[in-house]
């Protein structure tokens, strides 16, 4: 099995913890060891940043932007390499990782372009005010198994371009795209400006409460979202915590089932719905539930289960085997209670951790697999009756990440979508996301933003430059 390594300070180093295996999904087994790293070396890396924070703070935005457009073409030159490595960890068809990838750069260079305005709010004879944005500090960057490359050039890039000094922590499920990536970015940065450390759980408990970070930036489950947040109290941290969802998607009445079926059942299945802001939740009005169901189920009859490397391949495993026995719980649960198993229903008898796409019919809130978020490949259908019961039940959870409305009337359709409960409310459409535009929860889904000016500016402290004229003598 090839070993990989650390990088702190420009140095490549192995775990002082020893190493700890990486699994490929597709086949249920360990093909490469990463670093364990300690906290001494998490300490070295804090270090680096801060030492590196001196200088690269002072770097001007003319002199970031080159270098993070010389860090989208290393990108964009190793994107097949990238990409088979993003499959062999993560499970995804190789054209979704090499999507990935590119989509990747392309947000590199959308950072790269940014700019931190001045903002004058008052200029009079007597006095000048001006609102400037200046970078934090050290930022930590802790990412999840799910889009492992994506997400962090999301965290990263807006954090260089602001002027921080960064510490990566990806998820030990699948911590060796990122490690690739750190590699990249290092080579056009000073020594210290970027490091990656890796470790199993627990590490990064030690990153949320170490004194020498001044951010941290986190995506994942609400619950470690929470638990980043104590740790995060000692010295006040800044955050950005884009946590669980259980995006709700209401199907008005009259609605094209021919027009909209395939882009529900992407939406749904992203990444083998292991998505954040994937549709999780499908309420269909009564007069229209069957034919949706019918339709749907013939779109996941013709997907392709399988590796991800395999060419014909358009529907990969689960990431993980925690996350497929919850997938199966869920299922069993909303059997139990008397649920339609459309299609799917069960693991497939192979290696690895493959689970088809699944729908499950005749189920309603109160049950785990419609009020839990399953972050897997099964989408849950559900009936409604009346336009104001269902904005009721799609609101009623503790989750508000995205949700969607979909209607011949866009008028009607904009109108309700805008009285959901969610940071993001599409209208024909689920789950798109634009490097220009903010993205971020509300409810239990967490606060702070990501993209746009509003992202970046989540990079920065503000300071208020209040200047009293004086007249010349």
């Amino acid at each position: 099995m090839h070993d990989y390594q650390m990088l702190i300070n420009g140095v490549r180093v192995d775990g002082e913890n020893g190493h700890f295996d990486v699994v490929n999904p597709a086949t249920g087994a360990a093909f490469a060891r990463c670093p364990a790293g300690s906290l001494g070396q998490l300490d070295r890396a804090v270090e680096a940043a801060q030492s590196a924070f001196v200088e690269w703070r002072h770097s001007t935005h003319e002199d970031r932007r080159q270098r993070l457009l010389n860090i989208a073409t290393d990108i964009e030159q190793d994107a097949d390499a990238l990409a088979r490595l993003i499959v062999l960890e993560q499970g995804k068809p190789l054209a979704l990782a090499f999507s990935e990838v590119m989509g990747a750069a392309a947000w590199t260079r959308y950072a790269a372009e940014q700019q931190i305005p001045v903002e004058l709010v008052e200029d009079t004879p007597t006095q000048r005010i001006e609102l400037h944005r200046k970078p934090l500090g050290v930022v930590a960057s802790i990412t999840p198994w799910n889009w492992p490359f994506m997400i962090a050039v999301w965290h990263i890039m807006p954090a260089l371009r602001a002027g921080n000094c960064v510490i990566s922590k990806p998820s030990s499920l699948t911590p060796l795209s990122t490690l690739r990536l750190v590699e990249i970015i290092a080579s056009h940065v000073p020594r210290g400006v970027i490091n990656v450390v890796t470790g199993e759980q627990g590490f990064g408990s030690a990153i949320t409460a170490h004194a020498g970070i001044q951010k941290i930036v986190f995506t994942g489950s609400t619950a470690t979202g929470q638990s980043v947040m104590r740790g995060a109290a000692a010295n006040l941290k800044r955050l950005t915590l884009e946590l669980g969802g259980n995006d709700a998607a209401i199907v008005l009445p009259g609605t094209s089932v021919e027009a909209v079926a395939e882009e529900i059942f992407q939406a749904a299945f992203l990444n083998m719905g292991q998505t954040c802001a994937a549709l999780k939740r499908l309420y269909v009005h009564q007069s229209q539930y069957e034919a949706f169901a019918d339709a749907l189920t013939l779109i996941a009859a013709r997907q392709v289960v399988g590796d991800g490397l395999e060419p014909e391949v358009t529907f990969g495993p689960v990431q993980n085997a925690e996350q497929l026995a919850l997938v199966e719980a869920l299922v069993a649960d909303a059997r139990n209670r008397g649920a339609r198993v459309l299609c799917g229903g069960a693991r497939l008898e192979r290696a690895g951790f493959f689970y088809p796409p699944t729908l499950v019919a005749d189920v309603s809130d109160g049950q785990r697999l419609v009020d839990e978020e399953q972050f897997g490949p099964v989408l849950p259908l559900i009936a409604y009756r009346d336009v104001e019961d269902v904005l009721r039940r799609a609101n009623a959870g503790d989750m508000g990440l995205g949700g969607s409305v979909w209607g011949s009337d866009v008028d009607q359709a904009q109108a309700l979508a805008s009285r959901l409960e969610s940071g993001v409310a599409w209208v024909n459409c689920h789950a798109q996301i634009q490097p220009n535009t903010p993205f971020g929860g509300s409810k239990m889904s967490g606060f702070g933003v990501e993209f746009g000016l509003e992202g970046l500016l989540e990079f920065t402290g503000q300071q208020l430059l209040y200047v009293r004229k004086r007249e010349t003598q």
